[in-house]
């Protein structure tokens, strides 16, 4: 009898079902955001300055008694360590004698950044110098990464680019738009564009700002009134985005950026948890088994929204997403067992 190893990655069924009244992706989508309570964290920043003399802030997690591993964390499109995944996985994971930092992109710890140069979903230039840098002030502590929205698409670029990295034992991506065209198409229908005005506002607001003390005349065609007439990502990165980042276009933005394309090179054990009935997204982002690096699983939930990931009864809600990202990491962090006692 002879045995074939699989060479490709896997599609599992996860374990998460969505209670009966959070079976809405909008439900899922938006109750940890606006109406689940936050878990108490303390976190200190620091200022990272990076090649080019601009610079990203870090956010910290508490410093662990016994420190058995580290997470470093990134986050989705305008968001922050305020943002309810960011706060809630931090306090999470910091009781198990990990230390967890989160690397803020560009202009979005609230301090505007010095370069006319923002953050995109295929942007892994500041990420892996962040990774570089913890990689030398922890050299024999053991690293998972996990990326939540636009920061799992870029996690999983940025593996896929260097599959020989020796910065991180595993790694994990929530909710990711894999294939950017098809979700920017996506988050343009129906209630899913409520999601698009809010996070479009909050980039043009900080474009805006910027422009008032940086000339970006040369570098994109438009005034600061003209971002009142985008109502779209795609014409947000077709007019901004692409232009900025050295693109030839909204589609050549997407094309080069998913992570779609670079999940069958990831060299290391890699998690993608992701819901069917995501409002930012559709099941055309979801690869084939043949698409996926063997070290690569997808774990799919019928339900789920966006980030969400909602359990419990109404009363007495919690995050399912808490517990499923803590058992992966334990796979690959020494647990300090003094803490979880």
């Amino acid at each position: 009898m002879t045995f074939t190893q699989q060479n490709h990655g896997k599609i599992i069924e996860s374990t998460f079902k969505a209670p009966r009244w959070a079976r809405n992706r909008h439900i899922q989508t938006i109750w940890p955001r606006f109406v689940q309570k936050r878990l108490p964290l303390a976190f200190s920043m620091e200022r990272l300055t990076l090649p080019d003399e601009d610079f990203v802030d870090i956010a910290w997690g508490p410093k662990p008694k016994k420190l058995t591993g580290l997470v470093a964390l990134f986050h989705g499109l305008e968001g922050s360590i305020r943002s309810h995944y960011a706060n809630d996985i931090m306090a999470t994971l910091s009781t198990s004698g990990w230390q967890v930092v989160m690397m803020h992109y560009r202009g979005c710890s609230g301090v505007p950044n010095k370069l006319a140069r923002a953050y995109h979903s295929g942007e892994t230039e500041d990420p892996s110098y962040f990774l570089k840098v913890l990689h030398k002030r922890f050299p024999d502590t053991p690293k998972v990464a996990v990326g939540f929205s636009l920061g799992g698409n870029m996690l999983l670029k940025l593996l896929g680019e260097n599959p020989a990295q020796k910065w991180l034992k595993a790694a994990i991506a929530v909710s990711a738009p894999l294939k950017l065209a098809e979700c920017a198409q996506s988050i343009n229908q129906g209630f899913s564009r409520v999601y698009q005005k809010y996070l479009l506002g909050s980039m043009k607001a900080t474009l805006k700002k910027k422009m008032a003390y940086i000339d970006y005349r040369r570098l994109i065609q438009l005034k600061p009134d003209d971002l009142n007439d985008i109502t779209s990502f795609q014409h947000f990165d077709q007019k901004v985005t692409a232009p900025l980042h050295g693109f030839v276009d909204a589609d050549d933005y997407y094309e080069k950026s998913s992570a779609y394309h670079y999940v069958s090179s990831i060299h290391c054990p890699t998690l993608i948890l992701h819901s069917i009935d995501d409002p930012f997204m559709n099941h055309l982002i979801i690869p084939n088994e043949h698409n996926l690096a063997k070290d690569v699983t997808i774990e799919l939930s019928d339900r789920g929204g966006h980030v969400g990931f909602m359990q419990g009864s109404m009363a007495n809600p919690t995050v399912w997403l808490h517990k499923r990202i803590k058992q992966f990491v334990k796979q690959y962090l020494p647990v300090d067992t003094q803490v979880t006692k």
